[in-house]
């Protein structure tokens, strides 16, 4: 079998290849209008919205997690909510509670910040296990179970979580279960000396507004797009030996499970589609595998060595020719 397939002149509704290349651009560049990092970085951010997943930004306290997060929401024609994650949040505060009309002398569901389009969880860390854990089901199955009634969230629907890696106290770490819901784990990284130049003449005089330049519409489009994606079966079998090697890695004590090859191929979908082809090639795959990988693996030491790790997995494993 091939390992490439021709590109495919395909359609989704009015939605083109060509057409996605247009309206990720335009959406690019909006971002760029407020955020001085590197394309790159807003490629990975945005590799959560079209491959319906999760993006969590780890990184130092003011490089900009926020911003972004709030930059893809405002660039977006949908619903944006925020949740500020604190120690006394209660799971009813972000799924929403059901409340006594005394006029019509019955219970009404008031729905809480979950049901939006784009929900940036800022400081995800800072609640509870059982706060965080009524993210589960919404970031899994894109619904909302309450009082024995299943609410499905809208389309688009997606979480950016935010957390600091330098603050420990009055934290909770999340649990693998919840690491594993994510798509993509990265950093924003200090900016260059010429960044943060044009970070101060940004600011110099307020903040940069921007609107909406996609329609919901248009996202679910692109999203459907990216699933008809192309990975012929060498591909495939790639991802499945780079799982097997990150679970015998000495480095590793648990590697990567089923889910993360699933959320790895989604990932490489959406990487090739970034770079204008319908198909799916290794070069993709090692481009988004530590985005997606390295927060699944549990390290003897710190994360920063699972990144190393993964690493040595790609560099270890053959490329299929």
């Amino acid at each position: 079998m091939r390992l490439l397939e021709e590109p495919l002149a395909k359609e989704t509704g009015r939605m083109t290849l060509a057409r996605f290349q247009e309206q990720f651009g335009i959406l690019a560049h909006n971002i760029d209008q407020v955020m001085v990092t590197s394309g790159r970085t807003v490629r990975q951010a945005l590799l959560g919205l079209f491959c319906q997943g999760h993006v969590l930004l780890e990184d130092l306290p003011g490089v900009g997690k926020t911003l972004l997060a709030k930059t893809i929401a405002q660039s977006i024609a949908g619903c944006f909510s925020r949740i500020q994650f604190t120690p006394d949040l209660l799971p009813t505060d972000i799924t929403g509670t059901s409340i006594l009309d005394m006029r019509n002398n019955r219970f009404e569901f008031v729905p809480g910040p979950i049901f939006a389009n784009i929900v940036l969880a800022d400081e995800l860390n800072r609640t509870g296990p059982r706060t965080q854990s009524a993210l589960l089901e919404a970031m899994a199955e894109h619904q909302v179970t309450t009082d024995g009634t299943v609410r499905k969230l809208p389309r688009p629907f997606m979480v950016i979580a935010t957390q600091n890696l330098v603050e420990t106290y009055g934290t909770y770490p999340l649990p693998n279960s919840q690491l594993d819901r994510f798509l993509v784990s990265m950093e924003m990284g200090l900016p260059t000396a010429e960044q943060e130049v044009e970070i101060l003449n940004r600011s110099e005089h307020g903040s940069t507004t921007i609107g909406p330049v996609l329609t919901v519409d248009e996202v679910v489009a692109m999203q459907e797009l990216v699933l008809e994606e192309q990975a012929a079966t060498p591909v495939k079998q790639y991802i499945v030996n780079i799982l097997a090697a990150t679970r015998t890695h000495p480095d590793l004590v648990v590697g990567a499970s089923p889910r993360g090859g699933v959320h790895l191929l989604r990932a490489a979908q959406g990487w090739a589609t970034f770079e204008n082809r319908s198909y799916v090639v290794p070069e993709d795959i090692k481009e988004v595998a530590r985005l997606v990988l390295s927060h699944r693996v549990v390290d003897n030491s710190s994360r920063a060595t699972a990144k190393d790790a993964i690493g040595e997995v790609l560099d270890s494993v053959q490329v299929p020719l």
